[in-house]
């Protein structure tokens, strides 16, 4: 990389206490002000947050005093969305700005997505009631935009499991047949392009399932947790609307929460929630317990990270009461921002011995995974 650049990124990098000869230089283009605006309406908050002063910019000149909304907007239009993503997450898990949702433009400009409703769901018990009509509304489009990703696959997996030996007449896309339709028409493989021309495509047909299935949502929501309760309300409110399953959804921690009322809307179970605070998996194995009626069509999916605050060996004592019983145990482990597997393996390891089956997925594989089960 040219010094240049290098001195250009530096001072993007350290902001207005860079070294004046860094912002002299030739490489700090007027295109940059932009730039360093609105990287230091939010990270000179850092300095702030440490006892510093700010300083002026070099020159003495301010500009416009930025609003939060004014600074959503320049900070989309300078940065792909990805790191726009980024920096409004941070600017509200990070540096607690919160007048974001004071402003009903500035709530409803934010981008929604799973990092900053697991952002707000971990604020949301700290921060004011006045600003509660702005986090429903980001909430909202955070639900609607994971919803409008997977409702369609998720409910496809689940409404009945691809039968790949019979064809289907339906062309839905959820039931394409890459394999055979790739297989009848290799005949039409134009060598010159190198492309297969598709004459006939195929689809699978589905079996639908007639008994019905209870399914149990047991949610760890602890401080860690809140991308997974994002998740899982969402999951529910699909299950929710599904003929053939009853679902019945717990939240806890040291106690337990039942919020299969509202299973349907995921905005008021993610409203309602709690994070934070201890973890008793054992109470709360102990009350989905109570709450199976039909065992050998029950799926018991407990969501977390696996980190038991309560007694371990009550915990193992109701996972094989429940396995002897005929449930179907699933344990879904916590996944991190880049989707790594979070959780105590050493009880994982214990939880899998006594028969509940252990694996960190992304939402649309939990789906595969309870057709898989339940077929």
């Amino acid at each position: 990389m040219p010094d240049a650049e290098k001195a250009r990124r530096w001072r993007l990098i350290l902001g207005r206490y860079a070294d004046p000869s860094l912002s002299a230089s030739n490489s700090f283009g007027a295109g940059d002000s932009d730039l360093d605006r609105v990287l230091g309406f939010l990270y000179d908050r850092e300095y702030t947050g440490r006892g510093h002063r700010l300083r002026s910019q070099p020159g003495g000149s301010e500009g416009s005093a930025l609003r939060a909304v004014n600074w959503l907007e320049r900070t989309r239009k300078l940065f792909p969305k990805s790191t726009f993503e980024r920096l409004q997450t941070q600017a509200v898990e990070r540096y607690g700005m919160t007048e974001l949702l004071a402003d009903p433009k500035a709530a409803d400009a934010m981008q929604p997505s799973p990092q900053l409703g697991a952002a707000l769901i971990n604020l949301r018990g700290k921060m004011n009631k006045d600003l509660e009509a702005g986090l429903r509304t980001v909430i909202r489009k955070v639900v609607e935009d994971i919803v409008a990703r997977v409702k369609a696959s998720f409910t496809a997996t689940l409404i009945g499991r691809r039968d790949r030996f019979r064809r289907s007449v339906q062309p839905q896309s959820q039931n394409f047949d890459w394999r055979g339709t790739i297989r009848a028409n290799l005949a039409h493989y134009d060598t010159e392009s190198k492309r297969l021309l598709i004459d006939e495509a195929r689809f699978n047909s589905r079996m639908k399932r007639h008994l019905p299935w209870d399914v149990v949502l047991l949610v760890d929501q602890s401080g860690s947790m809140a991308a997974s309760v994002l998740y899982s309300a969402v999951c529910a409110s699909i299950m929710a609307g599904l003929p053939g399953i009853t679902v019945r959804l717990l939240l806890f921690d040291t106690s337990v929460v039942d919020l299969t009322h509202m299973a349907d809307d995921p905005v008021e179970v993610l409203m309602t929630a709690q994070l934070g605070g201890g973890t008793d998996i054992a109470a709360a194995m102990g009350f989905a317990e109570t709450l199976v009626t039909t065992p050998r069509r029950t799926v018991l999916v407990l969501i977390s990270d696996f980190e038991e605050g309560g007694s371990i060996p009550a915990l193992l004592a109701s996972v094989s009461r429940l396995r002897g019983a005929g449930v179907t145990l699933l344990g879904l482990a916590a996944l991190d921002e880049e989707a790594n597997p979070v959780y105590d393996q050493r009880v994982g390891g214990m939880l899998a011995d006594r028969g509940m089956s252990i694996a960190a997925l992304t939402p649309d594989m939990l789906a595969e995974w309870l057709a898989e089960v339940m077929r």
